[in-house]
């Protein structure tokens, strides 16, 4: 069952949030993750560790701050672990609509845990599957659709 207003943070945002040199990304994510926490957004242990291994592996953060923003980020949000059913339907999700696995491993277990919406830049913006709608926080027109999720 879908929650009207209940989202989740692909592993982009969360980067851009502790990676300095991106700019206005940086910025925006920082900022989305920070009014996140006052809201209904669940992350997936998929998107922590992704996370965790892409920032350490890029050099963007040493091992002890990867993993305390991640520990942080545990206490902050509810974390959410994909299932057999949401692989299932991950797999579902390359097959019929296209999608990359792990953005589609994302999608099934944000789905699956009643999610609404995920803010991510790397699934098609404006694009609804299943009942969940991808908002891109980068795209032009995402203002008015993340203020839905983001200033209630």
């Amino acid at each position: 069952m879908t929650v009207k207003g209940r989202f989740s943070l692909d592993t982009n945002i969360l980067i851009y949030a502790v990676d300095r040199d991106a700019g206005e990304r940086h910025q925006r994510s920082k900022e989305i993750v920070a009014r996140a926490a006052l809201h209904d957004c669940v992350l997936t242990v998929q998107a922590l560790a992704e996370f965790f291994h892409a920032t350490t592996r890029k050099n963007l953060l040493a091992l002890s701050h990867a993993g305390t923003f991640v520990r942080d980020w545990i206490d902050v949000f509810r974390v959410v672990s994909a299932t057999d059913t949401a692989f299932i339907n991950a797999i579902e999700g390359v097959e019929e609509h296209r999608l990359a696995f792990w953005d589609a491993l994302l999608w099934a277990t944000a789905r699956q845990s009643g999610c609404s919406a995920i803010i991510s830049e790397d699934i098609q913006d404006g694009r609804r599957l299943g009942g969940v709608e991808i908002i891109n926080p980068f795209a032009d027109d995402s203002e008015a659709r993340l203020a839905s999720l983001l200033d209630s």
